[in-house]
């Protein structure tokens, strides 16, 4: 089920599906979707690659409004391309902050030396280049996605990551659980092809993961970025 639904499942829908309680659903869930993010840390982006910024969550009652507002929290989105031009493998990942240091870090551990990537106008990922990247920036000036060829494939991923979360995730801690939700996008997005596949590569990764308590997935979940630096 986590699989082959193709905009996820949330833990309510599971519990229903396997006539256990929420508690239970939510954390076979969320062990699974950890396991598929951690396998999704082993690849890195190599060739032409288009990326974006992205705020995941929503607005709490009565909170500040705009950017950087303190149920959001900041996601770089990556796609690379074939030479044909379609998109072969993303990456989908929570930063600490669209500042210079935090793209410099995250390109360290997601691209691989001599990729070309392409952004917008933000300043931020001039840093992709620390990690040995040459980097095109494309001003966007507020043009509508379909306005915006070259960055057909970043626009459509982030569509569909919007969908997903909107229309299967009604209520979600963003800031502790999305590593978990958001390696769960990217694996079965890079395992389009293969869905035939996709449970047994599900299996296999649970079984090569790491030992995970309930306590890991509540407490630590929030702390990863911080942690892998």
């Amino acid at each position: 089920m986590i699989g082959q639904a193709k905009t996820g499942i949330s833990s309510l829908e599971l519990s229903r599906h396997l006539g256990v309680n929420y508690d239970t659903a939510w954390l076979l869930h969320n062990k699974i979707l950890r396991a598929m993010a951690d396998r999704e840390e082993a690849y890195l982006l190599r060739g032409r690659i288009q990326i974006d910024d992205f705020y995941l969550g929503g607005e709490l009652p009565g909170g500040k409004a705009g950017r950087g507002y303190e149920n959001k929290i900041p996601i770089v989105v990556a796609v690379s391309l074939n030479e044909a031009g379609h998109p072969v493998h993303a990456r989908i990942t929570a930063v600490r902050g669209f500042n210079s240091v935090a793209i410099a870090d995250w390109a360290k551990h997601h691209l691989a030396a001599g990729s070309q990537v392409l952004s917008d106008g933000l300043a931020c990922f001039r840093a992709v280049t620390t990690a040995g990247c040459s980097h095109e920036a494309n001003v966007t000036g507020g043009k509508h996605p379909s306005d915006l060829p070259q960055f057909r494939w970043i626009n459509t991923l982030l569509g569909n990551l919007k969908t997903n979360f909107n229309g299967t995730f009604h209520a979600f801690n963003f800031d502790n659980y999305a590593r978990h939700y958001l390696g769960g996008c990217c694996f079965r997005f890079n395992r389009r092809f293969s869905l035939v596949a996709m449970t047994e590569r599900i299996a296999n990764a649970v079984c090569c993961c790491m030992p995970c308590t309930e306590r890991d997935l509540r407490v630590r979940g929030g702390l990863w970025v911080i942690k892998r630096t």
